[in-house]
């Protein structure tokens, strides 16, 4: 780390075990590249994708849980979408991670692979854009930064990406009415992540992370996202190639940054090996994320936040009963 100087790092549950430890691993990371403004990620969404949890962290409702509540109460959904990122930012800021993987604005279809699955808002773009704001509100309230994913869209996905590619056939302005319009009103956000997904009606041969024309026409064109662009996961088995040809494809396109997430330390090597200096527009991109961050929201109760989001999921819960 310290010969290479990453622009930041990401945590998993393998690098998980007690507070204590979390806190001083954040805080060895940042020293050893001597920046202690480096961003450190986690993906701690509530559901089947959290890092931290019991018995030292709590469990928190995957994002349909909102969703269902908002069918019922719109007001209701939101409140308790805010709530648990307001939480979930509360137990990151303890540690000192100060970036979540969260929201998504993914909206899945009937058929599609069940690796979004409950982990989505809903399947109408409005409502998902409404709670993908509430959940943004919540964290940036609680001094942690958000990165919308996954742009511009993994609902149609009939694959996980983890495993290998998938092909999206909808045509373009179908797409645009319904994945990308989920995304295009979240396009304020600093940070991004893209999906490994190939929509065949605008780049048939390259998934969106590795795609110059995805990237420019639609990422930064039809959505109107200008903030730090990042890949997923450049390890996954969805992209082709080598690991280095991966990354030369992943900076070709126009990601700004890079995801490596395996933890292997000869891929990691690669990885940094072709990887540029962050320079021009993505370095003032990558500036601006950081100072997006602001001071925690006075006043906050956790423990009330807690009651109150612990009652409005029981409500959902007896909805769906």
């Amino acid at each position: 780390m310290r010969e290479q100087r990453p622009w930041g790092f990401i945590l998993f549950k393998r690098n998980v075990d007690n507070p204590q430890q979390v806190s001083d691993l954040v805080r060895q990371l940042q020293d050893s590249i001597g920046r202690d403004d480096a961003p450190v990620l986690i993906d701690q969404e509530g559901g089947r994708v959290q890092r931290l949890g019991p018995p030292h962290w709590p469990v928190y409702p995957p994002g349909a849980v909102f969703g269902a509540l908002y069918d019922a109460d719109a007001e209701a959904g939101l409140t308790a979408a805010r709530l648990s990122s307001r939480l979930i930012a509360a137990d990151l800021a303890d540690l000192g991670i100060t970036v979540d993987c969260l929201p998504l604005a993914d909206v899945p279809v009937d058929g599609a692979d069940a690796v979004i699955g409950n982990r989505a808002y809903g399947t109408n773009p409005e409502k998902v854009i409404a709670i993908a704001r509430a959940v943004t509100e919540g964290l940036e309230q609680g001094s942690v930064l958000p990165v919308l994913k996954h742009i511009p869209g993994h609902g149609r996905a009939t694959a996980d990406t983890h495993f290998r590619l998938p092909v999206v056939d909808t045509p373009r302005a179908e797409l645009e009415r319904t994945d990308f319009a989920a995304f295009r009103p979240l396009a304020d956000l600093p940070m991004a992540m893209t999906a490994h997904v190939v929509f065949s009606a605008i780049d048939p041969a390259q998934p969106a992370t590795t795609s110059a024309t995805m990237i420019e026409q639609v990422i930064r064109g039809v959505i109107g996202f200008q903030g730090l662009l990042m890949s997923d996961d450049v390890s996954m088995n969805a992209l082709a190639g080598s690991i280095t040809d991966r990354t030369k494809a992943i900076f070709a396109a126009g990601c700004d940054v890079v995801l490596h997430c395996n933890g292997k330390l000869d891929e990691m090597r690669e990885v940094a090996a072709e990887t540029p200096v962050l320079a021009g527009e993505a370095l003032s991109r990558a500036e601006k994320a950081l100072a997006a961050r602001t001071a925690p929201q006075a006043g906050f109760d956790r423990k009330a936040a807690r009651a109150q989001l612990d009652e409005l999921v029981r409500r959902a819960g007896e909805m769906s009963a």
